[in-house]
């Protein structure tokens, strides 16, 4: 899967946030956040179950204000340039998007219409390419299994190229098979030049995809960095023999993968 080189429309940051605060009532979501996300990078957002991730993305979509603080994306302001923020993204949520009555195909056809483009049979067929849906392309949606269907729902995402794409939680709900699908996605994302901020609970998610992770805990920003640098943190590691075990996830991918290969032959 090769995925072109989105259009930049604007230098320095993809996304620059400074000082963002959003409270409920009583309730005090944010907490002065801030970072910045490089271009063409892949920015994982971590922390637990009411952090306040998905306000943070909310914002930057312009789906929601903030009380107070700032942020730009693609070069404009949320605010007072929310229009243009909208045409500069994408944003996959929590859960897949798709419309399970129609196929893979006749999605993505749909989509392309609706954004007003030209050819959208060439658009849906490129793209079911490149996410490896194209035996799939003509069966309905409903039929698809997890993983599938959030390729499916990334490829909707990315019709019209747009150069930053938001990822709420994307592998919620998936098994380990799907889950590896769509990291593999997602790094193909950002190599074809399109600015990725993740969201998400999972550790090992972060630890795999992110070029800089930030800890948002609480509200507020506590930690930010590459992974190497977050390491850092901690006492240097004991030099120790460890018997290495293979672990749960590694002894799923080979069973089934060997059950796989048994059962093509």
């Amino acid at each position: 899967m090769s995925i072109p080189a989105t259009i930049q429309q604007a230098s320095g940051p993809a996304i620059h946030v400074r000082g963002l605060d959003k409270s409920y009532k009583e309730l005090r979501v944010l907490r002065g956040v801030d970072f910045e996300v490089a271009r063409g990078s892949i920015f994982a957002l971590l922390g637990s179950n009411g952090a306040g991730k998905t306000t943070v993305v909310r914002i930057l979509s312009t789906l929601l204000k903030a009380d107070a603080g700032t942020a730009r994306v693609n070069g404009f302001d949320v605010v007072t340039q929310a229009t243009d923020v909208r045409e500069a993204i994408s944003l996959t949520g929590q859960f897949a998007a798709v419309d399970e009555i129609l196929t893979g195909r006749e999605n993505l056809i749909l989509v392309a219409r609706l954004r007003h483009l030209k050819n959208p049979g060439v658009i849906a067929d490129d793209l079911l390419k490149r996410f490896a849906l194209a035996e799939a392309g003509a069966r309905r949606v409903a039929t698809y299994s997890g993983g599938m269907r959030r390729r499916l729902d990334i490829a909707m995402s990315l019709i019209g190229k747009p150069p930053v794409m938001f990822l709420d939680e994307p592998t919620t709900g998936l098994d380990p098979e799907a889950r590896i699908e769509v990291w593999q996605a997602v790094k193909e994302l950002a190599e074809g030049g399109t600015t990725v901020l993740l969201t998400t609970q999972y550790l090992d998610e972060a630890e795999q995809l992110a070029d800089r992770i930030a800890i948002l805990h609480e509200g507020r920003i506590i930690v930010d960095g590459t992974l190497t640098e977050l390491k850092q943190l901690l006492p240097a590691a004991k030099v120790e023999y460890v018997e290495k075990q293979p672990s749960l996830e590694d002894v799923f991918l080979a069973v089934v993968g060997r059950t796989g290969e048994d059962t093509a032959n």
